[in-house]
């Protein structure tokens, strides 16, 4: 740092008892410094910090003077901060202010009670489909025993493909002009994950009917039956991982918190076009015992 407080290298201490005698701070310094500025977001500075592995990094203004520095235990504290909103805001709820045993249950009632809220008026969609398949179900009850199935496969495929886009973006592994390559990387490994799903299904139908648990074949053929159960959990889970994949790429776009793309949130929309795809499917696939 020169008499105007201009950031010209930087010298450890180790270095400077290390030197030559007689050697200049100019020719022992490291004249290529790493620096961040104060409106620096703190998820950058510890990217900067962890990728050249520095103890501190100075931060600079516009005219590369130096106001301060920011150290490693600063960066740890701050890490340990934004893991904790992330988490907290993944898990479908606002980001608590204090530590958990110290927040009221007031106040932890304000950071719950909006999305759960949020979240349970976004499942009456789920209600709607049901009903709007009410005749379908009428016709062949089988179907119902299958919901919780492709409901549940659907969310968590969802809520593991935002988990890790989430996190990607959280550690600069992806940006906001990458989706397309997400979106082409995440297609080929979503049907596969699907049909593996629609596999296990398909078995589950034939095991329970050849054993004699349950019989599927009441009010139609139960190969059909399993068939039907196949092919849902393929599209239902392909359909949740491009979702869960997709939906933080636009929350970012938008000017969103990615991690607001919470798992239960996810989870929650895929349900209601997981209906929509397994009773689609079973029109097509069992379409002429529902008449």
């Amino acid at each position: 740092m020169d008499d105007n407080g201009i950031l010209r290298g930087v010298l450890s201490l180790r270095e400077l008892l290390a030197a030559p005698e007689g050697a200049r701070v100019s020719d022992v310094a490291w004249t290529e410094v790493r620096h961040v500025h104060p409106t620096s977001d703190r998820e950058e500075v510890a990217r900067v910090i962890s990728e050249y592995d520095l103890v501190a990094v100075p931060v600079v203004d516009d005219s590369e003077r130096v106001l301060g520095v920011v150290t490693v235990d600063d960066v740890i504290d701050a890490i340990q901060e934004e893991q904790t909103e992330d988490v907290q805001k993944m898990g479908g709820m606002e980001a608590l202010d204090e530590p958990y045993m110290q927040m009221g249950i007031v106040g932890m009632l304000k950071k719950r009670a909006g999305w759960l809220s949020i979240l349970m008026v976004s499942e009456m969609f789920t209600t709607s489909a049901l009903q709007y398949f009410d005749l379908e179900l009428q016709k062949l009850p089988v179907l119902m025993l299958f919901v919780p199935l492709v409901m549940s496969s659907g969310g968590n495929s969802g809520s593991q493909a935002t988990s890790l886009i989430t996190r990607a973006m959280a550690l600069k592994e992806v940006e906001l002009s990458d989706w397309w390559r997400v979106a082409l990387r995440e297609l080929p490994t979503s049907m596969i994950l699907g049909a593996i799903l629609g596999i296990i299904g398909f078995i589950r139908v034939v095991m329970w009917q050849k054993a004699g648990f349950y019989d599927y074949g009441q009010q139609a053929p139960y190969m059909l039956v399993a068939l039907n159960t196949f092919i849902a959990l393929t599209g239902i889970v392909t359909f949740g991982s491009l979702t869960g994949s997709m939906l933080p790429f636009l929350l970012k776009r938008l000017g969103f918190d990615p991690a607001s793309s919470s798992a239960p949130f996810v989870a929650t929309l895929v349900d209601v076009t997981g209906l929509v795809i397994y009773f689609t499917v079973a029109l097509i696939v069992l379409g002429k015992y529902m008449g």
